[in-house]
């Protein structure tokens, strides 16, 4: 399995808590309901960091995991019509779409349990 993680940040002017708010109960749904997500999305979590005592303030509002089985299905889903037509145009509305950092990793589990 291929995950895709992508840091992405708020618009300016945004608030973080309406960032969040969009992202969870606007985005994500409207992501999820597109019929491409059964056929090629394996997982698909949203994080959102949390200021915590001895940590830097987190760089990012949000990181994003998306995992497909293949480069393929990566390309067929962010290429289809309803992502394209649906999904797509909804990015611009809570996140800088032109500064992000996207990386393709091969998860490997080395401990996984309660």
């Amino acid at each position: 399995m291929i995950k895709f993680t992508f840091l992405v940040q708020k618009l300016p002017g945004m608030s973080l808590e309406e960032f969040v708010d969009y992202h969870k109960n606007q985005h994500a749904p409207l992501f999820c309901s597109i019929p491409e997500v059964e056929l090629y999305v394996r997982k698909y979590v949203v994080n959102h960091p949390i200021v915590a005592e001895g940590f830097p303030k987190p760089l990012y509002d949000a990181v994003v995991e998306i995992s497909f089985d293949s480069f393929e299905d990566f390309n067929t889903f962010f290429t289809s019509e309803n992502y394209l037509t649906k999904v797509h145009p909804d990015e611009p509305k809570f996140f800088d779409t032109l500064n992000y950092v996207a990386m393709a990793t091969n998860e490997t589990i080395i401990k996984a349990g309660a």
